[in-house]
């Protein structure tokens, strides 16, 4: 197809897929002509992938290109790709502070509690970490074992999720499954945050 097929395809503008292009997010596709390239389902993949990544995930340039790296690198194994991908969609912080050092203590114990195979330096460890110093700086002491019973369904959920990924291909399979993570997260998200406002409605707003 050509760049203005890919463009109805995505849903994306020709300006932002050049840009991608510039920026080697996207593999450049078979010339045709001065001028002009050829593109398939590989480059619709990829540009929704790399959508996902700067429009829901909200990730700089440079962890754009770390995760497109772990995808495309066919040396990683599947599981590393998929950590390295996990890591570049957590925000950096600083968290070295004695409240941090608190926080990632009581990640680890809940981690170990709930029999979970996690990296022992996986960011989102430090993610969830993020949440337990927030919440303690506005006075409420969040206890992670409310969580317990939640977790074998939250499980079950990503098995699930992992296991409807396409078959016997690794690019379809990484791209399926990082925009999977952010969509998932932020469709939580949302449906918390409308709950939440039915709940000041009811409280409130009657």
């Amino acid at each position: 197809m050509r760049i203005a097929a890919l463009s109805e395809a995505t849903g994306l503008p020709v300006a932002t897929l050049k840009y991608y292009l510039r920026e080697g997010l996207l593999h450049p596709g078979t010339a045709t002509a001065r001028n002009q390239a050829a593109y398939d389902d590989g480059h619709v993949r990829r540009a929704r992938l790399v959508r996902a990544l700067l429009e829901l995930g909200n990730l700089q340039l440079a962890d754009i290109k770390r995760v497109l790296a772990a995808v495309d690198d066919d040396t990683v194994p599947l599981h590393d790709a998929f950590g390295v991908a996990q890591d570049a969609m957590v925000p950096p912080r600083d968290r070295d502070t004695s409240a941090y050092a608190r926080a990632l203590g009581d990640v680890d114990v809940f981690v170990r509690r709930n029999r979970l195979h996690v990296r022992p330096d996986a960011q989102v460890r430090g993610m969830l970490a993020d949440a337990l110093v927030a919440m303690r700086s506005g006075g409420w002491d969040l206890d992670l074992a409310e969580f317990d019973a939640r977790m074998p369904a939250i499980v079950a959920q990503a098995i699930a999720e992992l296991g409807s990924l396409p078959p016997d291909d690794r690019a379809a399979q990484m791209e399926a499954s990082v925009i999977g993570t952010i969509s998932y997260e932020v469709a939580i998200a949302a449906l918390r945050r409308l709950a939440l406002e039915h709940a000041s409605w009811r409280r409130f707003g009657r």
